[in-house]
């Protein structure tokens, strides 16, 4: 099938979203008016660049508030599509999108709208245009897509049929089911977007939070099979009105944009398998619908090892041994240390200049069940593989770029030889303490990948997303979303921090963790804390507070406010956890799971954001005391 996206999804002129529409692989588009008219390119060079570039004009848009007015108005608007249809001519698009009318010359008279949509429809023949009639969700008298093929099948010509958009059927919650319904001839264009469920009046909605399949809460999967069982194949297309969208790179988000396209196609082919039955008998010369093969997700088993790029060991290296950990292996060719405490495995990386004022979490290994199909998937969902300089005897290793770009490794640590045996290993001494693996990575995504990044790592990896979170913060609000499997033994915290920061707010708005496991954080809190090493400090309202929530008995709140963790609960058990201080953009957490709580700690996140923000205040105090 074709795959196509509108101008508006994109930022730039027109002549840069063309490029960056070409360059994602799509076949067409759809011309947003605006973009037309913004253009210094005549609709003739508009054509010749778009079949350049190998692209058609699938449709054009919109045309608004035509139908069911009286003499007047009809005439103007007759008038305007004349005018629309030589443009098109110039073109080449031979569709073009009528909004149901939310003008107050329209009356409430399906009968008149068939006649002036027939007439419109009529006029449109003679230039060898098609109309594709549309409800708005928020239209004056029809907003409901089964209304508007009612008036398309009242007015009965040949080149009036629908346009259906998933948003406009999906945020009124209306049934999808009917469109099986509707002939394959008679559904001219189906436009796709996702959004997450917001209260808030659906013209607003609409104009700012749409968002890409697999970004937000509709099942567009079942929407856009219901499409395809009817026979329709015509183009799949994007119409995507996001406020991020416009203002992020637009070569970005096409790429992003085709991601979820394909990601998309293969939840179809899930649902109904690889050729997709019409659900009524099409004419002989509709073909059946493939969807295009993608390699099978291939989910991660776990975490294979985490890498803190680093312009010295020193510091990092005092506070892992403080926590249990020894030093097990040297690379045989980089600067780079292996630090182990039975399967939690840090790697610390000199050879960088990635972060030259202090450590930062530049990749991640995840172990797989089979590296190669991991990474072959990635590509194919458009995840840039990135090129290893390695020595001829190292293993090999494939990576992929996450969109903030920290690097994915893809690992089979018990697999020999492996990535390990780059290593010089020495783990004669090798701690076997309570610190097991690691729970999460927590990793800060700049605000306009955060949609981006979700729906990289539900396609790319198969890992599940969880609700998004807005959790405040001193300087405004961070938004968080984690993505796990489903037996949580591979759990990213995704997070975004801040809506509305102020420029003070910029240091821990950067800041990433890692998470470790550990069986007793009572006895790594005192080694920790016996080691002299720098500990987030948590304010003693938290514990005050915290026994008015929950009656732990007074032994265990003392232990707590003593040692300063942290406690949660959820319906599965409980957590513990506390933190280390920030060095350069990356902190640790040390985290218990008691029972089966399957969460993060969400509720205590303000309390650690602002005890970061006091901190890091703190040490600038000092710095200037000691300079004065």
């Amino acid at each position: 099938m074709r795959r196509s996206i509108a101008t508006v999804s994109l930022s730039g002129s027109l002549a840069d979203k063309l490029t960056a529409i070409a360059a994602a692989g799509f076949d067409g588009l759809e011309l947003f008016e605006n973009d037309l008219i913004t253009s210094p390119l005549s609709p003739e060079q508009v054509r010749e660049r778009a079949a350049d570039l190998g692209l058609g004009i699938d449709l054009y848009q919109p045309l608004r508030d035509f139908e069911a007015v009286p003499p007047g108005p009809l005439a103007r608007n007759l008038r305007r599509a004349e005018h629309k249809f030589a443009v098109m001519e110039r073109l080449g698009a031979t569709c073009l999108l009528v909004c149901s009318s939310v003008s107050p010359d329209a009356v409430d008279d399906d009968d008149l709208a068939a006649e002036q949509l027939h007439a419109l429809a009529e006029r449109a023949a003679g230039h060898g245009i098609r109309i594709a009639y549309e409800a708005l969700a928020w239209g004056r008298h029809v907003n409901d897509y089964r209304h508007a093929w009612r008036i398309v099948r009242a007015a009965g010509h040949p080149n009036l049929g629908v346009c259906l958009d998933s948003f406009h059927i999906l945020a009124r919650g209306s049934d999808p089911y009917p469109i099986e319904t509707i002939p394959a001839e008679k559904i001219f264009f189906l436009q796709l977007a996702d959004a997450p469920r917001l209260p808030m009046d659906v013209l607003y909605w609409s104009r700012h939070y749409r968002c890409f399949p697999g970004q937000g809460d509709f099942d567009l999967a079942g929407f856009t099979a219901r499409a395809l069982r009817t026979g329709y194949a015509g183009p799949l297309s994007l119409e995507v009105f996001n406020d991020v969208f416009r203002q992020a790179a637009a070569m970005r988000t096409a790429q992003d944009a085709m991601r979820s396209l394909i990601a998309l196609q293969e939840a179809v082919g899930e649902r109904l398998g690889p050729t997709i039955p019409p659900a009524t008998t099409p004419p002989a010369t509709t073909p059946p619908v493939t969807v295009p093969k993608v390699p099978a997700p291939v989910v991660p088993t776990g975490f294979a090892f985490a890498e803190l790029a680093t312009p010295h060991t020193a510091d990092l290296g005092r506070l892992l041994t403080a926590l249990g950990f020894a030093r097990t292996g040297v690379h045989a060719h980089k600067p780079v240390e292996l630090w182990e405490q039975n399967q939690a495995r840090v790697l610390l990386n000199t050879g960088t200049a990635e972060s030259p004022d202090g450590p930062v979490l530049a990749a991640i290994g995840l172990e797989s069940p089979d590296p190669a199909a991991a990474a072959q998937r990635a590509e194919a969902l458009l995840a840039p593989v990135l090129p290893r300089l390695r020595d001829p005897d190292d293993a090999p290793l494939d990576a992929v770029a996450a969109p903030d770009g920290t690097e994915l490794f893809f690992c089979r640590t018990a697999q020999h030889p492996g990535w390990t045996d780059d290593f010089t290993l020495d783990r004669r001494a090798a701690p076997g303490g309570e610190i097991t693996h690691l729970d999460h990575v927590a990793l800060a995504q700049p605000w306009h990948h955060f949609d981006e990044a979700s729906l990289f790592y539900r396609s790319v990896l198969g890992l599940r997303p969880h609700q998004s979170l807005e959790l405040p913060d001193p300087y405004g609000l961070m938004r968080s979303r984690a993505v796990s499997t489903g037996d949580g033994r591979v759990r990213i915290a995704l997070n975004v921090a801040y809506v509305g920061a102020h420029d003070s707010a910029a240091p821990e708005a950067a800041s990433q963790h890692i998470a470790l496991a550990s069986t007793d954080i009572v006895a790594t809190a005192r080694r920790l804390r016996e080691a002299g090493a720098a500990r987030l400090a948590i304010p003693g309202n938290y514990y005050d507070d915290l026994e008015a929530r929950y009656d732990l008995g007074a032994d265990r709140h003392r232990l707590l406010r003593e040692l300063g963790l942290l406690y949660d609960r959820d319906e599965h058990g409980e957590f513990l956890h506390f933190y280390t201080a920030t060095t350069g953009r990356v902190f640790l957490e040390i985290v218990q799971r008691i029972g089966g709580y399957r969460g993060y700690g969400a509720p205590n996140a303000p309390v650690r954001l602002a005890a970061q923000h006091t901190h890091r205040d703190g040490r600038a105090e000092s710095g200037r005391a000691r300079s004065s």
